[in-house]
């Protein structure tokens, strides 16, 4: 055999040991290489009579496999016959048989008339979990505290393709399988083996001994489910009252969660449900039916391409420029320990950097590390930490009001008040102790980092760092050029980012950059609606339904109403425009102003809360200021206030790429799903844009929203040029252009 992605050797008692270990890489995927070499090696144990079983293993320490490679899954296939040449018929043939090859290689190996075992030393997700499936028997490293097993499919829009939906339930039960696919979630070795997931735990260099004593005791091994009288644990929908209650459940659990928005749970559903009818060679055509059905959807497309492939790149340094050798952080100051601050000192210690955290008041500093004390001392507490090890956390954090302290730091995040002066004053200060090598950033969120930036006695090293709330939760950094900034300030930014474990898209200069600006959108929107008269119940449950994680008028209390009338007011004269002539301007001040309703902070805002600061109802008395004229909210409207969420924002975006403010589509796209909770199902709005409409469509309807809602919905010029071109977000702004943001 001529592998390439495995090696293979035969010891004197005729026991193979198949050894996946793809070359050039950190970790095993299954790649189309991968699945001929398991197709290879298949049938040299079926047809080599001195072969007497096989046990599949992996060569290397990271684990045994993480899955397929879901890169090299999106490109397409004809044999050797282009797309556009093909009937629909041949095409649907076609992807059939490519999404059927390891389904079909995988039976295949479980039937070879061998025994097969899988000595599993770390994690096996996806298709490696599913390879795991087809072998009669797996046991698993118990020495290995970051091993896992799952099946998490479904979080990126698919499902289980090679087998999961089909023997998992067949080995554990409807029940419990159910819970693992549909939410994707991992398990343990432990929970692994008290499933029945593993059949053995044991040290990791006994593994494949175990694995070929297990080989020599049973010579006739098959699959539970190729035995006579099989039956599922726990019985199957039709046929038992509790396995068909499961099946019913599921689908108003699936509803209530999903809005039916994420199609990959229901096809999930009915791959179990109806697998569960047949033998399991039919069962896993009709796997293999539904996961050609979600894979070809725009919500998998979108998924698979921002929430596995872009946030891989970008969590990896994808924006970095290249030329800039490589900064290594070692001590980084805060100013401001307030909630920001503080959340920033916390996650920079849990990345072992050296925090000094100042603010005006010693007692405030303390504050600000007392902050990282509570969620430290949970972590303890919940046995996630030993004492030691967080008490080492917390000595890197030095509180003070002393700047002199700043001295030998590789980096400066201002976290002050939105201030522009406070903001110069505090840059001033701490760069009389900074070096020439150090970067100065401010985690501004709406102030233009180059008006910022003339405060600093060196612009070119001034930076924008953009951080989310709660910090210590949030994976996003918006990274802020200024007009000054030089290539190495951004990389030794990028290179901060990475450090603390967060996720950086760069954006250039403008008011409320790139997410402040976008994520505005959604919230105004919803306020244009309560102005119409929608009653705000309505307009509360479509938002969520829409995708987005709160209603936009929970959204707005959460930010604060003061906060919001105080931006609107700012830009409204940064345009030469007069606020109070605007209708939502005046309708704001009513609530902040006139009757003290501020937001959840207040605990009165649009809502009403509780003193736990959970909201308890929407606040009556909105009909003093509006009259409701919609009470009613059948399918056709839910459709169209859906579209003037999703559009709005949309629309903001592709302005923003106009004016250059992003240059690079996974930006625009991670960022909106992680920075303001643009609907993940879509994959972004770039995507929801480019998949979901086709950018054509999409102007069609954007201008027909325009004509009934207001020239805020009208698509640009760009978008307009780039329906005649036929272009797409991706191809008009490709990674590439990166570099040119980055000059």
């Amino acid at each position: 055999m001529n592998l390439e992605t495995f090696t293979f050797d035969v010891d004197s008692d005729g026991l193979a040991v198949a050894s996946f270990d793809v070359p050039g890489r950190s970790m095993n995927t299954l790649t189309a290489k991968a699945i001929a070499d398991i197709t290879a090696i298949t049938k040299e144990v079926a047809t080599n009579d001195a072969i007497k079983g096989l046990v599949v293993t992996s060569g290397k320490s990271s684990g045994f496999c993480a899955g397929a490679d879901l890169g090299e899954m999106n490109e397409s296939a004809g044999g050797g016959k282009a797309a556009s040449e093909m009937s629909e018929d041949e095409l649907l043939k076609a992807a059939f048989e490519r999404g059927f090859s390891l389904n079909k290689t995988l039976r295949e190996l479980e039937t070879c008339g061998k025994p097969v075992a899988c000595a599993l030393n770390g994690l096996a997700l996806g298709g490696g979990l599913e390879v795991a499936l087809a072998c009669h028997y797996r046991v698993a490293a118990n020495d290995n505290p970051k091993i896992q097993f799952g099946l998490p499919e479904a979080k990126i829009g698919l499902l289980p393709g090679a087998g999961g939906t089909q023997r998992l339930p067949r080995l554990i039960g409807i029940m419990e399988a159910s819970q693992y696919i549909l939410e994707g979630k991992p398990m343990k070795a432990e929970k692994a083996a008290e499933l029945g997931v593993v059949n053995e735990l044991a040290p990791t260099a006994e593994l494949v001994d175990r694995a070929k004593a297990w080989l020599k005791a049973n010579p006739e091994a098959k699959a539970p489910w190729d035995q006579k009288g099989f039956r599922f644990p726990g019985g199957v929908p039709n046929q038992h009252p509790g396995a068909t209650q499961i099946a019913t459940m599921g689908n108003a659990m699936i509803s209530a969660k999903t809005y039916g928005n994420y199609p990959a749970q229901v096809n999930i559903l009915k791959c179990i449900y109806e697998g569960s009818q047949v033998p399991i060679d039919a069962a896993l055509r009709i796997e293999t039916r539904y996961f050609i059905n979600t894979q070809q959807r725009p919500e998998a497309k979108g998924m698979i391409r921002s929430l596995f492939l872009s946030m891989q790149e970008l969590s990896k340094g994808a924006s970095r420029p290249a030329g800039p050798a490589k900064y290594e952080l070692k001590k980084v100051a805060v100013l401001g320990a307030g909630l920001m601050g503080a959340g920033i000192a916390h996650v920079q210690a849990m990345a072992g950097i050296e925090t000094v955290l100042l603010d005006v008041d010693q007692a405030n500093a303390e504050k600000g590390k007392a902050y990282s004390k509570r969620i430290l001392d949970k972590q303890v507490s919940r046995g996630k930490m030993t004492q030691e090890k967080a008490d080492g956390i917390l000595s890197l954090i030095t509180p003070s009001t002393d700047y002199s302290l700043i001295k030998g730091a590789d980096l400066v995040v201002e976290a002050v008040f939105e201030d522009t002066e406070l903001k110069a004053k505090v840059t001033k200060m701490a760069e009389e102790h900074l070096a020439d090598t150090a970067v100065m950033g401010s985690n501004t969120s709406t102030l233009p980092i180059t008006g910022l930036a003339e405060a600093s006695i060196r612009p070119e090293n001034y930076i924008g760092i953009h951080f989310f709330s709660p910090v210590e939760r949030m994976g996003l950094v918006e990274i802020i050029l200024g007009d000054k900034t030089t290539e190495e300030t951004l990389a030794k930014t990028i290179d901060y980012v990475l450090k603390i474990r967060k996720t950086p898209i760069v954006v250039n200069d403008f008011r409320g950059f790139y997410t402040s600006r976008c994520f505005g959108t959604y919230t105004q929107e919803g306020m244009e609606m309560v102005l119409e008269g929608i009653k705000p119940a309505i307009i509360e449950n479509v938002g969520r339904q829409a995708g987005m994680p709160m209603g936009p008028l929970e959204v707005s209390d959460s930010v604060g109403l003061d906060t919001a009338l105080k931006i609107g007011r700012q830009m409204a004269k940064a345009a030469g425009m007069d606020a109070n002539e605007n209708p939502a301007s005046q309708f704001l001040a009513w609530l902040v102003e006139d009757k003290g309703r501020v937001g959840r902070k207040a605990g009165k805002g649009y809502y009403e809360y509780g003193e736990d600061g959970k909201p308890t109802r929407l606040w009556p008395d909105l009909s003093e200021k509006i009259d409701l004229k919609i009470e009613e909210c059948p399918p056709e409207l839910k459709e169209e206030l859906t579209k003037r969420f999703l559009f709005r924002q949309c629309i903001e975006v592709a302005r923003c790429f106009e004016e250059g403010v992003i240059t690079d589509a996974r930006d625009a796209d991670i960022g909106s799903i992680l920075a303001w909770g643009f609907a993940p199902y879509t994959g972004g709005c770039c995507s929801y844009m480019d998949l979901k409409w086709g950018i054509a469509d999409f102007v069609k309807e954007a201008d027909r929203l325009a004509d009934a809602y207001g020239e805020r919905f009208r698509p640009n010029a760009m978008l307009k040029e780039m329906a005649e071109k036929g272009e797409t977000f991706y191809s008009r702004f490709p990674p590439a252009q990166k570099e040119k943001a980055a000059a």
